[in-house]
């Protein structure tokens, strides 16, 4: 996750996040299979308005030729050819707190399309976020997994906060809060807390996780096949690690450890890694070393004197102020998303190479034309990705010093790295792009909120798959084989010419050797994903 006003530079709150919205965390539409959104709480510019609300869930269920229930919920959603069966459990807010009431916990169990075979297993999914709501995402997942589905169920549950249950706000806008600066979004971070009060304990990984498996216990499933996009990668982990009888499989793609690196390091230098593969890609359209020195130049100018750029935003001219942050954001983000979805047209990562060599010669058109085409209307409220995050992450400060004392730990954090930790950015102007990491939770308060998660270290000793994007500087390689190195028995697969997450691949390359996985333990034939071309890269000429 990472993060002035109204213009969508970046993701939304979380790593991604989203599935597609979000690690990590960030938002991205895709165009293939499904929309959903991911991964950290970033924020900044992106190449298109990720933030857009998720469509409402049809009001019905499909019966696909079969019996529907007696009664369903109204909000129930029709997945052709299959059976769904939908309702809400009670989970206590907060455990040991009855004062603090409850939340309601939304699910919807899509049935195998072929319901005279035996189930062979369920499937539950989390798109990423946090934040990011499940069940409004059937359709997707369904039309993703058909050939699973033949006699798998699938389980769509809306974690706490999100879409059906119990949609929590704070009154933190998502476009808002990054575009008001870092001291504003920490503002905001401080204005959501104040808002949620003791309340907001209630809301982290470990309370979803939990809330997974009472509703797992409700509907009778003996053990889950764990899928977790972007945050999502985080979520499952944790959920193995509290109910490690109840797992059957994992495959986590876009992913990051859960000891994450609270400065975001990996995904600094990613950004320079990925420049120079696109080029070696291009066939001679941008050379990868002239693209980070380019990179490196914008950044050291922007560093002096951030730049001032007018757009229209509701047919209004507005002024607005470029920092070098806010170029972090979009070239770890940003360009990450939609990567290899549709590879005949060019994404924000394929466009860079040019952005960057017009800004290094101070011809800014390309980058003002990419914000005009980024600029986003109001997003949904951040409460939920804000809560989670600031709850659960590590921190390079201590959660138990002032906020005076924890600037000053942050600030020691920073001078300790060491020279190029960052790739082409300094270390205060990238982490300032960090939404979800860094300093973006520093003043959350430590009184009536809950501690960052600490991994146990152990988990199931069960079939573990983790795919990575090699163009993915949100979720970034490295951060995929330190997930996988959690496991006792994890694969770990490197997809050429994909960003966040690889599973987007329009042809479904990346889904056929996942669902052979949950079927059979191992991967099976991989040559597909060699195969993938090269994303389109704009020329520099």
């Amino acid at each position: 996750m990472r993060r002035v006003p109204m213009i969508t530079i970046a993701g939304t709150l979380g790593r991604c996040s989203g599935r597609r919205t979000p690690r990590r965390r960030c938002c991205t539409t895709r165009a293939v299979k499904h929309d959903r959104s991911p991964h950290r709480l970033r924020a900044a510019v992106t190449a298109a308005a990720l933030t857009g609300a998720l469509a409402a869930p049809a009001a019905v269920a499909a019966t696909g030729g079969m019996p529907a229930p007696a009664t369903r919920a109204s909000w129930c959603p029709a997945i052709p050819g299959h059976r769904v069966e939908c309702g809400k459990i009670t989970r206590p807010l907060v455990n040991g707190r009855p004062d603090l009431g409850t939340t309601p916990v939304a699910y919807a169990l899509v049935r195998r399309s072929h319901p005279d075979k035996p189930r062979a297993g369920t499937l539950i999914v989390n798109p990423g976020g946090p934040g990011a709501p499940a069940i409004a995402e059937g359709k997707g997942y369904a039309r993703q997994f058909k050939a699973l589905l033949t006699d798998h169920d699938l389980l769509l549950v809306d974690p706490r906060g999100t879409g059906l249950s119990g949609q929590l706000n704070c009154h933190v806008n998502k476009n808002d809060v990054p575009h008001s600066g870092r001291l504003g979004f920490q503002e905001g971070v401080a204005r959501c807390a104040a808002d949620l009060g003791p309340k907001a304990a209630g809301y982290t990984s470990a309370a979803t996780a939990d809330d997974f498996d009472a509703v797992r216990a409700e509907l009778g499933i003996d053990k889950l096949v764990l899928f977790g996009s972007s945050y999502g990668t985080y979520l499952m982990p944790i959920y193995a690690q509290r109910h490690p009888d109840r797992v059957a499989s994992i495959v986590l793609t876009g992913a990051y450890p859960l000891n994450i690196d609270p400065l975001g390091r990996d995904s600094a230098q990613a950004v320079s890694t990925n420049l120079r593969r696109i080029c070696a890609r291009s066939g001679g359209a941008c050379d990868g070393e002239k693209a980070v020195r380019d990179l490196t130049v914008f950044a050291a100018r922007l560093r002096a004197t951030p730049l001032k750029i007018t757009l229209t935003m509701d047919g209004k001219p507005r002024t607005v102020t470029f920092n070098e942050s806010m170029l972090a954001s979009a070239t770890f983000t940003g360009a990450s998303s939609g990567v290899g979805e549709n590879p005949t047209k060019p994404s924000l990562l394929g466009g860079l190479p040019y952005i960057l060599d017009r800004a290094a010669k101070s011809d800014y058109e390309p980058l003002r034309t990419m914000l005009q085409q980024s600029v986003g209307g109001r997003g949904d409220d951040a409460a939920q990705s804000v809560s989670v995050v600031c709850n659960d992450y590590p921190r390079p400060y201590s959660v138990d010093a002032s906020i005076p004392e924890r600037r000053r730990q942050f600030a020691a954090a920073l001078g300790a790295t060491r020279p190029g930790a960052f790739g082409a950015f300094s270390p205060r102007g990238f982490t300032g792009g960090l939404d979800d990491l860094a300093d973006a939770c520093i003043t959350w308060p430590r009184e009536g909120t809950a501690r960052p998660y600490v991994s146990t270290g152990h988990f199931p000793d069960v079939p573990v798959l983790v795919l990575s994007g090699d163009l993915d500087a949100n979720t970034t390689e490295a951060a995929g084989r330190l997930a996988a190195a959690q496991f006792k028995r994890a694969t770990f697969i490197v997809v050429p010419n994909m960003g966040h997450t690889p599973d987007a691949d329009p042809g479904g390359c990346v889904t056929s050797v996942i669902v052979n996985f949950i079927r059979t333990g191992k991967t099976g034939p991989t040559t597909c994903i060699n195969d993938l071309p090269p994303i389109t890269v704009k020329p520099v000429r």
